[in-house]
């Protein structure tokens, strides 16, 4: 297995809409495998596909003891229609450093694939319903940052726009680079 490279926001993929997944063949693995590793290494709930350089609509999760891979992912909000907006905050391993408040449904219904194209159902509430809405966020070519309400919006591109935020994205991309069977600085994506 491989330590993926982490694309940062300004890399065009993090931008396109993710392809359906239709081949669930050993490749497929490898990178499911590949990214799990890599959403491990770097202390990580979730992980997309366009976040590694892959354009397939799939990502990987661990929240707590939940922990799988999900394919085509599609999310019903409605389960949230009964409670209160999850008013937390959020970070990406796409955006470095940065942090804010994002209010998101609390609940929502996965439905898609696993790894092996196996239907996959999930109700999910709290950061991992978070964690789904975010991931499947990346798969649209939507970054967290891209729906924050003022002042948090303004926040974040003024800090994005700042020469520091550069200077830490590339120490951040180097201290992951010096992973055993790393793909970091290779140019190698998925």
């Amino acid at each position: 297995m491989t330590i993926l490279a982490i694309r940062v926001v300004g890399d065009p993929v993090l931008r396109t809409p993710a392809e359906k997944v239709t081949r669930f063949d050993a490749r497929l693995h490898r990178l499911v495998q590949d990214m799990h590793q890599t959403m491990d290494q770097v202390q990580g709930v979730g992980l997309a596909g366009p976040q590694v350089g892959s354009s397939l609509r799939l990502f990987v999760y661990h929240v707590g003891d939940e922990r799988g891979t999900v394919c085509n992912p599609v999310l019903d909000l409605s389960p949230a229609a009964e409670l209160p907006e999850d008013p937390g905050s959020e970070g990406c391993l796409s955006v470095p450093g940065l942090g804010f408040r994002l209010p998101r449904p609390a609940a929502v219904l996965l439905t898609g694939q696993d790894e092996h194209g196996e239907p996959l159902r999930i109700e999910a509430e709290g950061l991992l319903a978070r964690c789904f809405q975010h991931e499947t966020d990346h798969l649209d070519g939507t970054l967290y940052i891209d729906k924050l309400q003022q002042p948090e919006r303004r926040e974040a591109m003024a800090a994005l726009r700042d020469p520091r935020f550069a200077g830490h994205a590339g120490q951040v991309t180097a201290q992951r680079s010096t992973a055993v069977g790393s793909a970091f600085g290779l140019g190698a994506g998925a």
